[in-house]
């Protein structure tokens, strides 16, 4: 009997099941991979959230492959994760068992699996399995309390609202996990306290500089604790004390030791020594990085004329470092009202600020010198000012009052960062004092105060301002009192 011969067909035909049965298992490996991450992650998602996922998964066309992660580089990130993290392994801040979080890549999740912790996930805004799911800033798709483990790598320093990230990592975090951050933006103790001031339900355990990947820069690396409910602090670290308390902390006081000095001497001729002052500023955003704040606040109480100061002086030269800044004008002159209806992002507050919700009578009345130009604009020159007993010279106008320092708790706490100008015509002798009293002082970053004093007149040499009894001596002790405090305040005009 003749041996069957196999036949070029019959060996095309081989190889095409070969090859059928080869795709087939891929594809069945594939799917016990979907499904090994699915089981590991049922327990940290919602049930919702991770049919949600699945779908998105699914539909995702371009998800990279993991064969695109296997790069040399990539797997030098994945390597300088797993040193890192190897540390907190053997502290016990992370454990194999933990159900852990990386708000950072794919390579810290898998730096974080080949070291033992099978649950690791990373969070990005495109999923790509095994390692990576959906989810973004604003909304983590974690349950509450429900992570053991947070690594940010430096996801806050990269996040558009570094606020809402941080409040969501808070969020997830079991009570006495751990969150670990990197950050080449909290160098100086102002920014640092930003940094925590985001984070008032974890406390600070350790603070400490690492080599960054490249090894050509240095990095913070931070260890933070969430605290039980019972031991979440309610005072200053929230923003909403009720007390005078504004402790000096490091940060106030670094940035207090490089302020300009205050001019000590009063000036014989204030309107150029005072002008000239702010050549000597030193404005807190080129002293410090302010880039770890809710939001960012600018609040001018006195405005007067949009021009005045918001227009002509801070929009164009306060050192915003690219941030956006939401502006409140206080201003009781309604001659000066209508132009902030076209005015975007001002917001007019058209009442005086005063110590309590009250109607005052007070005078408008030009400067000295100025009255023929006053009537030639059509208004008055001078501020809405109080009246003083029976010395009236000018118009009198009943106009409502709020309570300046209660408004201002109510609207910034400390993770905002807000920035005032006060020029109020001798009324920030009570002002400042109410500002102590309720804790508001707290709130402010920068002050920048005109303090209103009997100074020698340009009209009319020889001669001290008949508008205000206050001494220089006077204001200069306000200023003191303020930087004593650990406000940083510069003197105005």
């Amino acid at each position: 009997m003749e041996p069957s011969r196999t036949t070029p067909r019959a060996l095309l035909n081989r190889a095409l099941l070969l090859a059928v049965a080869a795709l087939a298992l891929r594809l069945i490996y594939g799917a016990f991979l979907a499904v090994s991450v699915a089981a590991n992650a049922w327990t940290l998602y919602p049930p919702a959230a991770v049919t949600t996922a699945a779908r998105r998964t699914h539909a995702q066309a371009d998800v990279p492959s993991p064969e695109a992660w296997r790069t040399r580089q990539w797997r030098r990130a994945v390597d300088y994760h797993a040193a890192l993290l190897a540390d907190h392994l053997a502290q016990g801040i992370l454990a194999p068992p933990s159900r852990a979080v990386c708000l950072g890549g794919a390579q810290e999740a898998l730096a974080m699996r080949e070291l033992g912790v099978a649950a690791a996930l990373a969070v990005q805004k495109k999923p790509s399995p095994p390692l990576v799911v959906a989810g973004d800033d604003r909304r983590l798709p974690f349950k509450p309390n429900s992570v053991d483990f947070v690594f940010a790598g430096r996801a806050l320093d990269s996040a558009k609202r570094p606020a809402d990230l941080a409040a969501e990592a808070a969020r997830i975090l079991k009570p006495h996990a751990h969150l670990v951050l990197l950050t080449s933006s909290a160098a100086d103790a102002y920014s640092l306290r930003s940094l925590q001031a985001l984070l008032p339900s974890l406390r600070l355990l350790r603070s400490r500089h690492i080599n960054a990947q490249d090894s050509a820069s240095t990095l913070r690396e931070l260890v933070f604790q969430k605290l039980h409910a019972d031991d979440t602090p309610t005072s200053s670290t929230t923003g909403t004390s009720p007390s005078n308390n504004c402790s000096i902390g490091e940060h106030k006081l670094q940035l207090l030791t490089q302020a300009e000095p205050l001019i000590q001497e009063e000036p014989l001729k204030p309107w150029i020594t005072l002008k000239r002052n702010i050549n000597n500023i030193k404005y807190l955003p080129a002293l410090a990085d302010i880039s770890f704040k809710r939001r960012y606040v600018y609040v001018d109480v006195g405005a007067r004329s949009y021009g005045s100061s918001i227009g002509g002086w801070f929009r164009k030269h306060y050192p915003k470092q690219n941030h956006t800044f939401q502006v409140y004008a206080i201003e009781a002159d309604p001659a000066f009202h209508a132009e902030y209806s076209v005015k975007k992002g001002v917001t007019l507050l058209p009442y005086a600020a005063w110590v309590k919700n009250e109607t005052l009578k007070f005078e408008i009345n030009g400067d000295p010198g100025k009255e023929d130009e006053a009537k030639a604009n059509g208004r008055g020159m001078g501020r809405i000012r109080p009246a003083v007993g029976n010395k009236i010279s000018g118009e009198v106008r009943s106009v409502p009052a709020f309570d300046f320092a209660e408004w201002l708790r109510q609207t910034v706490t400390e993770q905002d960062y807000v920035v005032m100008k006060m020029d109020v015509e001798g009324t920030e002798f009570e002002l400042i004092p109410r500002m102590f009293d309720t804790g508001a002082i707290c709130l402010v970053d920068e002050l920048f105060l005109e303090c209103h004093y009997n100074r020698w007149q340009k009209c009319c040499p020889g001669e001290r301002s008949p508008k205000y009894q206050n001494t220089y001596e006077e204001c200069l002790d306000l200023f003191s009192s303020l930087r004593e405090s650990g406000v940083l305040v510069h003197q105005w005009w």
